[in-house]
């Protein structure tokens, strides 16, 4: 039921107001009070008002927060010495997609025995009904962007009163522009009017939905430019010439400049720093954090993989190439609008950000997609590791991860083989040092897919 990111897709199809009331009353069983809010899609104030209905017939307390940024939600579990969240969000998905994410009383997402046992509760039909005098209440906090907002302006300083333009994408990001005035900066927002539409763009915030934003920023004096998904727990950046940052390259900033900081050495001031990445992420950021005298601990692809092993002692900082960023001294949540303040801070301290991203590295990475069929597309991945383990495809390796997927690590190289969690698909990664040890690697990995599919 619960992919990488809770569950999503289509409102009426995968996602209904029964799988909300469902899910509602699973947790609701297991907890006395759940914070609960929704971004601004059509489907999500039915859906909310399920899950809550399925809270309440447990007899958990819900604590609404109404139109909120999943990290607010998030958040506000702590805040309201709640025992779990439920965000109504389909993210970074098209207008007609919905989804419900769950967070656990520490504000990180609920891990995979968590998860299961929700599952568990829904497939059985076993729900802790309350009492006609023993339901929930629910009550409405409508403090909870500007704790928020509160929370972002005390964890950062930013010299000066460098310029930003912040893209909301029509969606719940608007607590970033908050916050970025209330620390000094002069900002600009586009889309910021909030539509479960999207009018404006589409939500996933890449570098070609994001073409306006990048066009103002390197027409205007703006030092930095970032734009949210609809739920604001992603965040793309552009440097103030225009140019739309890399994944890669704005992972490998943000996690330099966390194992630089003061104290990231380890809690106990003797082992080296962690940044916790998932297994997809570029050698450019090992390569930048071996300045800093860090190292990367690759997990599984999903925020919730990489929150996971950011919580570890050892880890300054967790984040993926498509946009979530975790600074697990703050929040255990992807926080987008934080990620916002913190890289305004980061810009106003050491200089322009396209002279930042030209002290990361940039290598030659390949990617393709071979068609499968469906119910093969897990055994070829068994095939191909079990392949590898017998000496085929690109020599010598060093190490296998076979957590999601199978990452083969060469040393000066690497490949992933990993099957499409929605698609019929394998695909197929690979990346290099340099332009041709990077094709080398790619056709042998593509190969080993294509002869054992």
């Amino acid at each position: 039921m619960f992919g990488t990111s809770g569950v999503r897709g289509p409102v009426g199809e995968t996602v209904t107001a029964e799988l909300a009331l469902s899910i509602g009353r699973a947790v609701g069983s297991d907890a006395d009070r759940v914070v609960v809010g929704r971004d601004v899609r059509e489907s999500g104030e039915l859906l909310a008002s399920a899950v809550a209905t399925g809270l309440r017939e447990c007899g958990a307390d819900v604590v609404d927060v109404g139109v909120a940024s999943t990290p607010t939600i998030a958040r506000s579990v702590g805040w309201r010495e709640a025992d779990a969240g439920i965000a109504v969000t389909a993210s970074h998905n098209p207008p007609e997609d919905n989804g419900l994410k769950l967070w656990s009383a520490s504000g990180r997402a609920f891990d995979r025995e968590s998860l299961a046992a929700v599952e568990r509760r829904i497939e059985t039909d076993d729900y802790a009904l309350a009492a006609w005098n023993g339901l929930g209440s629910r009550e409405t906090w409508a403090d909870a962007v500007d704790r928020h907002v509160e929370a972002l302006a005390a964890a950062t300083s930013v010299p000066g009163a460098p310029s930003i333009v912040v893209d909301v994408g029509n969606g719940t990001g608007t607590v970033t522009g908050r916050a970025l005035r209330a620390l000094g900066c002069r900002v600009q927002t586009l889309n910021d009017h909030p539509d479960g539409h999207f009018p404006a763009r589409p939500s996933e915030p890449t570098a070609a939905h994001c073409a306006t934003l990048a066009e103002f920023v390197a027409s205007s004096d703006a030092d930095l430019g970032v734009a949210h998904d609809g739920d604001a727990d992603r965040l793309l950046a552009v440097a103030e010439d225009g140019t739309v940052v890399g994944g890669d390259a704005l992972l490998a900033i943000f996690a330099r400049d966390a194992a630089a900081s003061p104290g990231a050495e380890g809690a106990d001031g003797a082992r080296e720093s962690t940044v916790a990445a998932p297994v997809n992420t570029s050698l450019a950021v090992d390569d930048a954090l071996a300045e800093v005298g860090a190292t990367v601990s690759r997990t599984r692809v999903g925020d919730g993989f990489v929150a996971e092993r950011a919580a570890d002692p050892d880890a300054v900082f967790g984040g993926e190439p498509s946009g979530a960023w975790i600074w697990p001294e703050e929040t255990p949540c992807p926080d987008g609008p934080l990620a916002a303040c913190r890289l305004a801070a980061l810009v106003a301290r050491e200089g322009p950000l396209s002279a930042l991203v030209e002290t990361i590295p940039s290598y030659p990475i390949r990617r393709a997609s071979v068609e499968v069929d469906p119910a093969e597309k897990g055994a070829i991945v068994e095939r191909v590791a079990a392949a590898v383990a017998d000496g085929a495809g690109p020599d010598p390796v060093e190490g296998v991860d076979d957590r999601d997927g199978l990452r083969v690590d060469l040393g000066d190289a690497w490949y992933l083989i990993r099957a499409s969690g929605t698609q019929p698909l394998v695909r197929v990664t690979a990346e290099a040092r340099d332009a041709e040890r990077a094709d080398a690697v790619f056709a042998d990995a593509r190969g080993l897919v294509a002869d054992l599919a």
